[in-house]
């Protein structure tokens, strides 16, 4: 009889992994974010994606980037991050690590921290420059919240459904 199997997906890959699934989800034309909270000793305790709040049909509101204001999805649209928190239906979630496809923006950032998150682990960083970024990185240093860039192992994962 053989050992176990050594190719199973690290913690990592995983939580990154349903948060990138979770990501899936979103109907956003331009940009799909997920996010994956999980506790210390490596439970899920809720996902997220971005979109429209509930009971705002995402066929009536606008998904444009450019344009007037509220010509917009920027006014409506709720990121995965602040889904994920906003989702979940049990007690704290102090202490607990957060998995998101892209970087919180500043407002996502301010939830995570009064959530008491301790953790977030980030897939790209493409807004590295942006104020908002900036601003978030500015409030989890002050905070005290470890902020970890995903290494990528280049690994395929396939789901058949």
């Amino acid at each position: 009889m053989g050992g176990k199997r050594n190719d199973y997906i690290s913690w990592d890959e995983y939580f990154m992994g349903v948060a990138a699934l979770s990501g899936m989800r979103s109907k956003d034309p331009s940009t799909q974010v997920g996010a994956c909270i999980v506790s210390e000793n490596n439970k899920i305790l809720s996902m997220g994606y971005n979109g429209f709040p509930n009971g705002c049909d995402d066929d009536v509101f606008p998904w444009e980037r450019t344009g007037e204001e509220n010509e917009t999805k920027y006014p409506f649209v709720t990121h995965g991050e602040l889904n994920a928190i906003l989702n979940y239906r049990g007690g704290s979630l102090e202490g607990a690590k957060i998995y998101v496809t892209l970087f919180p923006c500043n407002e996502c950032a301010k939830a995570i921290i009064q959530a008491g998150i301790k953790t977030v682990v980030y897939g790209s960083d493409k807004y590295a420059g942006t104020a908002a970024v900036l601003a978030s990185k500015r409030m989890f240093r002050a905070a005290g919240v470890e902020l970890i860039a995903y290494r990528a192992t280049g690994r395929k994962i396939q789901l058949e459904v």
